[in-house]
């Protein structure tokens, strides 16, 4: 498919028709990180209304993944793109599986908000609380490099992921400590290991949409490569 010189399509009308994709994508994006944000204050506050809020609010990310999704299936049938406009299109599909995947696992870490906990057990709930902020500072900066289609932004991200698994695994062992000298606690604190959990999956999410940026922009798959081969893939494409 030609292209003009200035590397916009020939077709203004599909231009903007991606320009939409793009944007809906990036409105996704904002839904899913006010659903993180709700649950962590929830937790923090012990606020059960606010907790609702965020399961009832669930179905909208599902429906900006299904409109997107039949968004990106009719610019295929109707364009037949190629070279980088389907990579963009491609990139866009798997971006909002894994944004819709978080708005999941966002659901789970509400629920530990729902639960009541004893004064003494608060101090795990900040460590949850802290956890999650990190993970959410990465779910900014990746949609934000989603939005400049800034390749070293999404290397950048890719680089965190691996701090936020060294502190989901300190608060395991934490946790793990917490139930073994006092086993009455256990079922209230695997609520707390579950939510963990769902943090340290986040992180792997934002390192999954990092990684189709990268491809997007540079046209190179970098899903299970080194991060050295990673990091040369967008340093020769700057």
């Amino acid at each position: 498919m030609d292209y003009t010189k200035s590397g916009k399509h020939i077709s203004s009308q599909f231009d903007e028709e991606l320009k939409e994709v793009r944007n809906a994508v990036l409105s996704m994006g904002g839904e899913v990180e006010k659903q993180l944000t709700d649950a962590l204050r929830a937790i923090k506050d012990s606020d059960h209304e606010l907790a609702d809020k965020v399961l009832s609010n669930d179905s909208k990310v599902n429906s900006f993944e299904m409109d997107i999704d039949n968004a990106c299936t009719q610019l295929i049938a109707k364009r037949q793109p190629t070279a980088r406009d389907l990579r963009q299109i491609i990139a866009t599909f798997k971006t909002i599986a894994d944004l819709e995947r978080i708005g999941d696992e966002t659901k789970r870490i509400a629920g530990v908000a729902k639960e009541t906990f004893s004064s003494e057990q608060q101090h795990l709930l900040a460590s949850l609380e802290n956890l999650g902020q990190l993970v959410l500072t990465m779910l900014r900066t990746v949609l934000d490099a989603f939005a400049r289609m800034d390749t070293e932004a999404a290397l950048d991200v890719h680089r965190t992921d691996k701090g936020i698994d060294q502190q989901y695994e300190a608060m395991l062992r934490q946790l793990m400590t917490y139930m073994m000298e006092d086993p009455r606690s256990i079922p209230k604190i695997m609520d707390v290991v579950f939510s963990a959990r769902s943090l340290e999956r986040i992180g792997d999410r934002c390192q999954n949409v990092a990684e189709y940026v990268i491809y997007n922009v540079h046209g190179k798959d970098v899903r299970h490569t080194t991060p050295q081969s990673m990091e040369d893939t967008v340093r020769k494409g700057r």
